[in-house]
């Protein structure tokens, strides 16, 4: 259209209300481009059948109104086609109908949500649910059958989401569910579980009515909370459960194990009051050496004995962690709280290879540029990394910001293809970018790194294998916090 005469190329003025040949065929042509719009509508139909995609109500949302658009599938396979129907911009806006009047083309925003999140931004977390059964069953194979089983999932399910992990852990035979704030107890009843929920710390005074409207139970500790929780249930004719807090030595919170029964006396005037279960936590059920251990086992021992013999029922009585679970039977008492384990991690170097763990939280991205960076050019803040001239640098959208930790710049290495590439330069807040060695040696083909490649940053593919545990060594921290750290990140969490 371009390239058609407008009638005028020798005159500096058209008449007015003057329409040149050219101006009138190329508004003809534009007329025509709707009812090209329809035909490729009708079309985009025929080859929605055809692919198996979703065709769309004929019915518009509003008067006048045609849809184009087809739902893309996230199981549709990374390639060509998908990342053409990603770019076809037109399948997520209504276009207005022949005679409609109209601004233009507006944009669907139910259908743009639909766009995957792991097409938004090339990083994501991959959570083997298959895995974290697994775990489970593991654990409750070492366990008498009478035994209870708290599934923790607090921290969003140490980083694996709270709601599926939950759901997961009480498909496999778990009995409760441990969480240590109001809110991720909420988000839990919110996801439609019913199962028996219990905060491990005791919550604000101001929380109380939360509690006895999602039905969650408080931990206890103080004669105030109690009194004010027992006093909240009872104005509305409800009871008011609770298990007991009870330091033996970690001193963190709870009764002093000493004064159990003193405060027991305290409280128990009140009929709404109702002790369902006694509880302790053990500061160092993950070190070699027992003693501590074995103290803080005598001194809650104790203040159960003393509980019963003054005619007080502890009711569910637990105090097993991960590490005491899998370490010493002697506490399982009547219900263990495995929470690490669950999620394929051993809590220390005592338990490795006691039972089959299988690590349930990968890490992946895509490349997003590839670059041959010239021989002594440096790559990232610092240029502390200095190119050999035959290596590619790929660059993948993921940093310090989705809990890859800073401090690992340069000591990690990445896996493509089932092989291991390291990484380089200083990891930055949103990116970072390891190294491919391009030369052809001896058994090993040319590699040549794709834009949209997939990278593995934890996990295992092939005999390659980048862990968790690996990371926390070189850190000198805890496979928890690098756990918590990518899965309480911005990253989306995909579950297989």
């Amino acid at each position: 259209m371009e390239d058609l005469p407008n009638g005028f190329l020798n005159y500096p003025k058209k008449r007015p209300g003057f329409e040149s040949a050219g101006d009138e065929i190329r508004r003809h042509m534009s007329d025509a481009e709707f009812g090209k719009v329809q035909t490729d509508y009708l079309e985009s139909q025929k080859r929605a059948l055809r692919d198996g995609w979703r065709v769309p109500d004929e019915s518009a949302s509003e008067p006048g109104e045609l849809h184009l658009f087809s739902e893309r599938r996230d199981a549709v396979k990374w390639g060509v086609d998908r990342k053409y129907r990603a770019q076809d911009v037109r399948s997520y806006m209504r276009i207005p109908s022949a005679g409609a009047a109209s601004s233009g083309p507006v944009f669907d925003f139910d259908e743009l949500d639909r766009i995957a999140e792991t097409d938004r931004r090339w990083s994501w977390l991959e959570i083997n649910l298959g895995a974290i059964q697994n775990n489970i069953m593991a654990i409750k194979a070492t366990l008498d059958p009478a035994t209870l089983f708290m599934a923790v999932v607090k921290a969003d399910g140490y980083g694996h989401g709270a709601v599926p992990c939950a759901k997961t852990a009480l498909n496999s035979g778990a009995d409760y569910l441990g969480v240590a704030t109001v809110d991720e107890a909420m988000e839990i009843r919110q996801g439609g579980i019913e199962a028996p929920i219990l905060i491990l710390s005791e919550p604000p005074l101001a929380s109380i009515p939360l509690l006895l409207g999602y039905n969650i139970m408080p931990s206890v500790a103080t004669v105030e909370f109690a009194v004010k929780y027992a006093e909240a249930a009872d104005s509305i004719g409800a009871k008011a459960p609770y298990h007991l807090k009870v330091n033996t030595g970690m001193n963190r919170v709870g009764v002093r194990h000493e004064a159990v029964v003193d405060f027991l006396q305290t409280i128990s005037f009140h009929r709404a009051l109702q002790l369902v279960g006694t509880f302790t936590h053990f500061a160092t059920a993950d070190v070699q050496d027992t003693m501590d251990f074995n103290l803080q086992k005598a001194r809650f021992e104790d203040a159960l004995a003393d509980m019963r013999a003054a005619a007080f029922d502890p009711g569910i009585v637990h105090a097993a962690n991960s590490a005491a679970t899998i370490r010493h039977k002697d506490v399982h008492y009547d219900m263990v709280r495995p929470g690490i384990a669950m999620y394929g991690y051993f809590p220390c170097p005592e338990t490795y290879g006691a039972l089959n763990l299988l690590p349930a939280m990968s890490v992946k991205a895509r490349i997003t540029q590839v670059n041959q960076v010239p021989v002594g050019e440096g790559v990232s803040y610092g240029l502390v990394h200095r190119s050999n001239g035959f290596a590619k640098t790929c660059t993948v959208p993921i940093g310090y910001g989705d809990g890859l930790n800073r401090a690992l710049s340069g000591r990690i290495d990445f896996i493509m293809d089932g092989r291991t590439y390291p990484q380089v330069g200083t990891i930055c807040m949103d990116q970072c970018m390891f190294e491919v060695d391009i030369r052809t040696r001896s058994g090993i083909g040319r590699i040549e790194p794709q834009v949209g490649d997939e990278v593995i940053v934890v996990g295992e593919q092939g005999n390659a294998f980048v862990t968790i545990d690996q990371m926390a060594d070189m850190l000198g921290t805890l496979s928890y916090e690098v756990m918590i750290a990518f899965g309480n990140s911005r990253m989306p969490k995909m579950y297989v």
